[in-house]
């Protein structure tokens, strides 16, 4: 794999695929396109802490970034040639439109499956399963959204938790006044300085946010969960042939148990055990060939 970065290649992928992946049709479409230009285009996030995020060297690390590689590496093995492996970086408010558009063939991040995305891009199967949460000081007094009424929260814009708060607002009938930031390091800086009293985004990037800061201690997540959020690794909508390939990487790692060496190197340290519900989406999506 010709990678300016050195990235886990799953090796199970490989050989779970077998010969039925070479019987896809790879003249037309989106795998015809990659097979052309020789190379495969990764949307990633630079501050999903542990999806995706950059390490000391500025290279794209994470979960996520280890289940892209597992579908380059069954790419290529469907392509049968080594594949340069590209890194674009991509925001909330970005992501959607560069895949819709054709920018990047596969997102590495922590997006959220639903029915309105669906419209413009298409998922693979479930692999991670959180909500909107809230993030503030320890000693800020905020116990829950019901807290904030009158205070400043900071939302990054176009995502799922930004909706999840406007509509915890409403059906409570609190105020809070929103600060629009871009991204998780960005409403984390505004957190430390003060500019805000909270933060809010999905439960387990706020505990990423947490175990990345100078001072773990002086913040707690707070609150109940306001939203369902499932995350899945985003890909073309209709490219049915590029997205079987993606199933067929991911079914092998959830039918060997790869997964869970997968899941306890990013979430071990962290202390975040795999739910039962996420447990029975890995079964559900292990299929057989």
């Amino acid at each position: 794999m010709k990678s300016a970065h050195i990235f886990l290649a799953t090796a199970a992928v490989t050989v779970a695929l077998g010969s039925t992946a070479f019987a896809q049709d790879i003249t037309t479409g989106r795998l015809a396109a990659i097979a052309e230009r020789g190379s495969i285009v990764l949307g990633h996030r630079e501050s999903s802490v542990p999806f995706a995020y950059l390490d000391e060297n500025q290279n794209p690390i994470g979960y996520s970034i280890d289940l892209c590689m597992a579908v380059v590496a069954a790419v290529e093995e469907t392509l049968g040639q080594e594949l340069t492996v590209q890194f674009v970086p991509v925001t909330p408010q970005t992501r959607i439109a560069l895949m819709a558009n054709g920018t990047i063939d596969l997102e590495c991040g922590s997006t959220t499956n639903n029915l309105t995305r669906q419209e413009q891009v298409e998922y693979l199967p479930v692999t991670f399963i959180t909500g909107t949460q809230i993030l503030t000081r320890a000693d800020s007094g905020i116990s829950g959204i019901e807290d904030m009424e009158g205070l400043r929260i900071a939302l990054a814009q176009g995502t799922t938790n930004e909706r999840a708060i406007m509509a915890a607002m409403e059906k409570r009938g609190i105020a809070i006044d929103i600060l629009p930031v871009r991204d998780h390091a960005e409403g984390m800086l505004s957190l430390e300085t003060g500019r805000v009293d909270a933060y809010s985004t999905d439960h387990i990037l706020l505990h990423g946010l947490i175990a990345k800061s100078r001072a773990p201690e002086d913040y707690a997540v707070v609150g109940e969960f306001l939203s369902y959020d499932p995350y899945a690794l985003m890909v073309p909508r209709n490219e049915s042939g590029f997205e079987l390939v993606g199933k067929r990487a991911l079914a092998a790692l959830f039918r060997s148990g790869e997964i869970d060496e997968i899941y306890d190197r990013w979430f071990g340290p962290m202390g975040i055990e795999q739910s039962d519900l996420l447990r029975a989406a890995f079964q559900l999506n292990a299929l057989p060939e």
